[in-house]
């Protein structure tokens, strides 16, 4: 890969008066009425040459290239090829910014090795790729713990552990990223310990979806696949009744929707929320609980797997589900539970009495992921119809507020949204979040929980923003 640095010129925002709208529905007509003065974003003084790093696409001599970029704020400005420094790198799957020191670059390759590599600000607060390079296993999910970012996903198990049929236990694959050591290694699968089959005591596998601490305490939600042919031939009883005629009778099916003779596709059991709880980073032996509350907890884009299983500031660890199994092509798989949010308190592992119906406020609506916004607030990429009508697609933004279990519609946006970043950023209680539009450049849009109104911030010459975060020159 070829790197070089592009230049970039931060221009300052004219000095426009300030425009807010008052919370209301998605239907409602927005009213303008004055802000408060604009916040100080973090303050790069107090940390000589720290950053805002924004990663965006642009374009550069006619083709299409990756641009990390440097500011000092987010919340004015303009960022053009003509001036500072920027530094054009690969393109990735998912950016993860680790402590503030540390960014990398995940990569998922159509399940082959992905190259990883990673970043830090040098000591003049420009961006300098670290030296070491990483093949990491196929992903489809990533979290991290303490000093790890961890990347999983369940695959075959080594060949040493086939039944009498020459069929391989489905086995959990983790990839340890140490940020600090700048080290990578794999987990030992060879011992059975990470087998994911018959985990919920159903019969069916289980992958994983996200990973958050909270404490010494690691939850990432565990997501029934349906049955493999392993699990199939070992767990007597595990095809539920009148799910027979699911359980294929020779292989078929193509690319990530193959599958063999004898599995069964989707789980069996969709009203159901699964959470997967770990005492360390090595990932075995989870202490699993479930909820009849909710539906599978996790958020769903082709073979990734989101995380909505996030920790408050107080260390309550909020479990979101979309319901994506709506989804499901057969009925039976289909949940009949709306999406909706349940509560395991700080530092426990069981679930309160903590529940919030989401859809009762959004006309039916679910979402796509989500991610803390600060204090006891979240915010959600929210999809523009009901998951059971064809065609939906996530362009609109949603604030939760979990103390007072209400969801408001973010207002404010550009009416042509066609995406957001895969990052949000907190601070002095707002949240950033990188909003691309159709018919105008990308920029980053600073949003008061508070009030789920939105005002946008610094813009970006360029196709669009893909994440950004908060940086410190690496000690």
């Amino acid at each position: 890969m070829n790197m070089k640095f592009i230049p970039v010129r931060l221009i300052a925002a004219c000095a426009l008066p300030a425009l807010a709208l008052t919370a209301c529905s998605d239907k409602d007509e927005p009213t303008p009425e004055p802000t408060p003065e604009t916040p100080d974003t973090p303050a790069t003084e107090e940390v000589e040459n720290a950053k805002f790093v924004i990663a965006t696409t642009v374009q550069l001599s006619g083709n299409s290239a990756t641009v990390l970029l440097t500011t000092e704020s987010l919340d004015e400005g303009e960022l053009t090829p003509n001036g500072n420094n920027g530094l054009v790198v690969d393109a990735a799957t998912q950016w993860v910014f680790h402590d503030k020191n540390y960014l990398y670059a995940l990569n998922y390759n159509q399940g082959e090795a992905g190259a990883t590599r990673s970043y830090v600000l040098n000591d003049n607060g420009n961006m300098k790729e670290r030296a070491e390079r990483y093949k990491i296993s196929r992903f489809s999910s990533y979290g991290m713990y303490n000093d790890y970012i961890l990347t999983t996903s369940t695959g075959d198990g080594p060949a040493a552990l086939a039944d009498g049929n020459g069929y391989l236990p489905k086995t959990l694959l983790i990839t340890y990223l140490d940020v600090k050591n700048e080290t990578s290694r794999a987990n030992d699968t060879s011992t059975g310990s990470y087998s994911m089959e018959n985990l919920l005591n159903n019969g069916e596998y289980v992958t994983l979806s996200g990973a958050e601490q909270s404490g010494n305490l690691l939850y990432c939600g565990a997501i029934p696949m349906g049955l493999s042919q392993y699990g199939s031939a070992n767990t007597p009883g595990s095809i539920r009744p009148g799910f027979e005629d699911l359980v294929a009778e020779a292989d078929g099916g193509q690319g990530g929707g193959s599958y063999k003779k004898g599995e069964l596709s989707g789980t069996q059991w969709p009203d159901e929320g699964w959470v997967a709880i770990y005492d360390n980073e090595n990932m075995t032996r989870p202490f699993c609980i479930k909820s009849n509350k909710i539906s599978t907890p996790c958020g769903r884009f082709r073979s990734q797997y989101y995380q909505t299983i996030w920790a408050a500031e107080n260390g309550d660890i909020y479990v979101f589900s979309p319901s994506y199994a709506k989804t499901m092509t057969d009925s039976r798989q289909q949940t009949k539970l709306p999406a909706g949010v349940v509560r395991i308190p700080a530092g426990k592992k069981n679930f309160d009495d903590y529940y919030c119906n989401l859809e009762e406020q959004t006309g039916g609506k679910s979402f796509m992921r989500c991610w803390p916004a600060g204090g006891n607030y979240f915010i959600f990429v929210m999809y523009d119809r009901p998951l059971t009508q064809k065609g939906f697609a996530a362009t609109e933004l949603a604030i939760f507020d979990a103390d007072a279990k209400k969801l408001t519609y973010v207002t404010n946006l550009p009416s042509d949204i066609t995406g957001f970043g895969k990052t949000v950023y907190t601070h002095n209680g707002y949240v950033y979040i990188p909003v691309n539009s159709e018919s105008g450049y990308p920029a980053i849009y600073r949003i008061d929980p508070k009030t789920a109104v939105a005002q946008k911030g610094v813009t970006v010459e360029g196709t669009d923003i893909t994440a950004m975060g908060y940086m410190e020159p690496a000690k």
